[in-house]
């Protein structure tokens, strides 16, 4: 049985630059995810982690990027020492 999962694009743009020069440089792709990440980013702006509604934006995108990855990547040694975290981290914030 195929695996589902939701899909997306992301468009990624430099506005400007720590020197006071304008951003030139863009990154788009798509990716997918087997969370609803709209629904994820609803969730975090509700429980009122972060006080400031973008902080809470940035970390539950953050967090689902990062963690797909770590998923479809379990094996890869770069992630050993850091699952047992994360996984903790992840039901501390469920429980939130």
């Amino acid at each position: 049985m195929e695996k589902r999962s939701n899909k997306y694009h992301l468009e990624l743009k430099e506005l400007s630059l720590k020197d006071g020069s304008g951003g030139t440089k863009t990154l788009e792709f798509d990716f997918e995810n087997h969370d609803d990440i709209f629904q994820i980013l609803d969730v975090i702006k509700s429980k009122n982690i972060f006080s400031n509604e973008q902080t809470a934006r940035e970390f539950a995108l953050g967090l689902k990027l990062f963690t797909e990855v770590m998923l479809k990547n379990k094996q890869h040694h770069l992630f050993e020492e850091l699952r047992p975290s994360i996984m903790e981290f992840m039901k501390k914030l469920k429980s939130q």
